[in-house]
């Protein structure tokens, strides 16, 4: 299994975004994208808070 990386995954969603606003950008790859963009969220959400959990327990 691969690391998270959380500069890719931040860069990937800044990506989804710019073509998410492109008018060329078909509805069906929209809802791709948003998908995408889902998992990618959580992915962050989860590195955000194992991060916060391990500063944490250095801090206590």
């Amino acid at each position: 299994m691969e690391e998270f990386d959380y500069t890719k995954a931040v860069e990937e969603l800044e990506s989804i975004a710019a073509k998410v606003e492109d008018p060329q950008t078909g509805i069906d790859d929209i809802d791709r994208y948003i998908r995408r963009s889902e998992e990618l969220i959580e992915a962050c959400r989860a590195y955000l808070r194992g991060a916060r959990a391990k500063v944490d327990s250095l801090l206590s």
